[in-house]
């Protein structure tokens, strides 16, 4: 398997409001930058989608290692919650339904295809990668802001 090397931040102006994402794929002495975003969306939205985005763009199974500093993301996948939010048909622990359910099945689906090593990282810190992110984001999320 290929070892990748992900990187994906989300940033929403008002929640919801204007959005982005961008993520960074690193693979050996390749890199490749994406973003994206939406007019009317949540942070969460976005923070799944910037995950989504890269995960979906490699070709094979690989091993990757995935930074993030959403909580909401990382913890999800690590401590099992969204699996099992999909064993109960969205329902959270507390029998309340989970939000975002379309989105957290394409990354479970992607999740299965791939062997994901989770990592949170402190935001807007010293993480070079994640910096780079949250300004893909957030020029996304501008972008949107303004209509353009």
């Amino acid at each position: 398997m290929k070892n990748v090397t992900i990187y994906a931040d989300g940033a929403c102006s008002g929640n919801p409001g204007p959005g982005g994402w961008g993520a960074i794929l690193r693979y050996k002495d390749t890199e490749k930058e994406i973003s994206g975003g939406a007019p009317d969306t949540t942070n969460n939205r976005m923070e799944l989608t910037g995950v989504i985005s890269a995960l979906a763009l490699l070709k094979e199974p690989c091993e990757v290692e995935l930074y993030s500093d959403s909580k909401y993301v990382i913890d999800a996948l690590q401590k099992g919650w969204a699996v099992s939010w999909r064993k109960r048909g969205w329902i959270k622990s507390d029998k309340k339904p989970a939000l975002n359910p379309e989105l957290w099945e394409r990354l479970l689906d992607l999740c299965d295809k791939h062997k994901v090593n989770c990592h949170w990282v402190k935001g807007h810190a010293e993480n070079e990668f994640n910096n780079r992110c949250d300004a893909l984001a957030v020029a996304q999320r501008d972008k949107n802001a303004s209509g353009r």
